[in-house]
């Protein structure tokens, strides 16, 4: 890949990039794998430090993301057009290895800015929401088939709306509904009130079940353990806290030789630790890049790195 290629500029603003880039810490003749690439605003600056001898697979559900990552990096980069479990399944079953991963959870900002996809309530779209539009279900099934007990689990669980049975309630009792204006609007009637737009966290709710993200981001990290080399470093960025901490929890897991109960005094469970957390605490925008982009404000950074599993002495 020359230069000017590497250079184009991107549709948004990658976040968290300097801090990114110091933690996977690239070098010329390694292996990356971009899990949600987007359009290039990581990958971008990454395959420039691996050099010509380097090799990325650059992945993304979406595939208007797909596409314009194979303009953008042509014969540079590997584009696959999968979400991140399906592609680490792929690269196991050919006995892929890389040297660095790295998953940027949630929405991107050309999805957002994107009306017609229907995931913000900043203009009236149909109601979509779907990061892979090949598949059927989407947030007009969710809001007008499910449950009223259906809708108040996600809304609560990946909303974290303190009202989220009112929220239900005024939902079931509204629709159907075909736009996102509607549902914003009913949303807001019920939901609580506060700093941010109060349709915001329910709207969140309904993109995480419609493209289940936290099931793919659980299913997904030991696979992507497995396709690291010995050294090879794992860094994402989530923005709920429910994502958090099931990075948190799992590097816990995984950075631990015994995982017996605090208070056994032998060790029987035969665990041992795979990945050195690199970060202890995660790592955060500055307020500077906030000012830049808002959507970093939310932005945790988690990191860890590949370690032999040396058989415990006993």
């Amino acid at each position: 890949m020359n230069q000017s290629e590497v250079n184009q500029p991107v549709l948004h603003q990658p976040v968290l990039l300097r801090q990114v880039i110091e933690v996977l810490d690239p070098q010329p003749g390694e292996t990356y794998l971009d899990g949600t690439a987007g359009y290039g605003g990581h990958a971008a600056p990454i395959l420039a430090l691996l050099g010509l001898t380097g090799q990325a697979f650059l992945v993304d559900r979406d595939a208007n993301a797909t596409q314009a990552l194979a303009r953008r990096f042509g014969e540079g980069a590997v584009v696959i057009h999968a979400d991140f479990l399906e592609a680490a399944d792929r690269l196991l079953e050919e006995g892929r290895l890389v040297d660095m991963i790295l998953l940027d959870l949630g929405v991107s900002s050309p999805q957002l800015d994107n009306a017609g996809r229907g995931f913000s309530f900043k203009a009236d779209a149909p109601l979509d929401m779907r990061m892979d539009r090949s598949q059927s279900y989407t947030a007009a099934d969710v809001v007008n088939r499910m449950s009223e007990r259906e809708l108040e689990r996600i809304i609560r669980t990946y909303g974290e709306e303190p009202k989220a049975r009112a929220v239900a309630r005024a939902l079931v009792a509204a629709r159907p509904f075909a736009t996102t204006g509607e549902l914003a609007k009913v949303v807001r009637s019920a939901a609580l009130k506060g700093d941010i737009d109060a349709a915001t966290r329910t709207f969140q709710a309904i993109r995480i079940e419609v493209n289940g993200e936290l099931d793919l981001l659980q299913a997904a990290l030991p696979k992507l353990t497995k396709l690291l080399s010995s050294g090879g470093r794992l860094v994402i960025i989530s923005f709920h806290s429910l994502e958090d901490r099931i990075v948190k929890q799992f590097f816990e897991y995984e950075s631990r030789d015994c995982i017996c109960p605090p208070k056994q005094p032998v060790c029987t469970c035969d665990h041992v630790a795979g990945l050195r957390k690199i970060t202890v605490k995660p790592i955060v925008s500055d307020s500077d890049e906030i000012a830049i982009n808002p959507r970093a404000r939310s932005a945790k950074l988690r990191a860890a790195e590949k370690i032999n599993k040396n058989k415990r002495r006993d």
